[in-house]
């Protein structure tokens, strides 16, 4: 376990970029409110528990449907729309960002969604445990909030991460005793997203795994469902989206900044992607909006 001790003490002055809400504390201006609800490429994490009650979130352009003991989380960089607010509707929801991430002594793999699957359904004991931790951590931030303890905030945050990364790989091993097979995959994961704008063939994606490209074509299929190739390519179409909405780059300048030659050829592969010309995607999304 690292020494963040040191860091403990540079953070008493300051806040740590984290929020925790729920429904008897909401964001307080309506304005605020109004604005959060927008569609918006998200920059922290964030986690919201639904204690009771349905709505619907929408992740990266999908909708994500969630009930009684669901959780979402989402990561930095997503498209993200929130739900309008639903009657009776009761949740809890924490959103924190990279550096309060750092500060904790363990990493969680849950959180850059190796099994791609965003959503959690917990058996009534975790989720009761769950739920625990964001009541003390609500207390913490709504009825303790003038004497916030940096230590103990980060103490029941990574209290909060460790359940949840221990119920995403609840039917694999222990996420300590990870088969070399997910780890791997995990491995993968981050390389595409450290590289993606390179666009690195499976080859060189491989030789960086230390894996035959057969060997990473089963481990891929077996946890992705799609080949290595199709991954990057579906990842890629993600971020490409991504920047087409929240993006002030014309379409030339889009296509180069994701690792494109030719920017005609990036418009192809976008319309043989998605059945839709750039223009086509961005008419599609502005009446969507309306």
């Amino acid at each position: 376990m690292q020494d963040t001790n040191g860091k403990f003490e540079n953070l008493q002055k300051d806040k740590l970029s984290i929020k925790i809400i729920s429904n008897n504390n909401p964001y307080p201006a309506a304005d605020t409110q109004q604005k959060l609800l927008q569609t918006r490429r998200i920059t922290s994490y964030f986690i919201v528990l639904i204690d009771s009650g349905s709505t619907t979130y929408n992740l990266d352009l999908q909708d994500i449907t969630l009930a009684d003991g669901h959780l979402l989380f989402a990561m930095p960089n997503q498209v993200f729309t929130p739900p309008h607010k639903t009657t009776n509707l009761k949740y809890f929801k924490v959103v924190f960002d990279e550096n309060t991430l750092a500060l904790l002594p363990q990493q969680f793999p849950f959180l850059i969604n190796p099994l791609n699957s965003q959503t959690i359904i917990f058996d009534d004991t975790t989720r009761e445990r769950v739920r625990k931790v964001f009541v003390i951590l609500n207390q913490i931030f709504h009825i303790d909030k003038d004497s916030i303890d940096t230590e103990i905030t980060l103490a029941y945050l990574n209290l909060l991460l460790t359940e949840l990364n221990n119920a995403y790989f609840k039917n694999k091993e222990s996420i300590n005793t990870l088969n070399s097979n997910l780890s791997k995959f995990i491995e993968f994961k981050l390389v595409v997203e450290t590289h993606l704008t390179e666009q690195p063939s499976v080859n060189t994606i491989a030789d960086k795994l230390a894996l035959t490209t057969n060997s990473l074509y089963r481990i891929v299929k077996e946890h992705s469902g799609v080949s290595p190739k199709d991954f990057f390519t579906n990842r890629l179409l993600i971020e490409a989206k991504r920047k087409l909405l929240y993006s002030p780059l014309s379409v030339k300048e889009l296509a180069y900044e994701l690792g494109f030659n030719d920017p005609d050829y990036f418009s192809r592969f976008f319309k043989k992607c998605t059945g839709k010309s750039v223009s086509e995607f961005l008419e599609a999304q502005q009446d969507l909006s309306r």
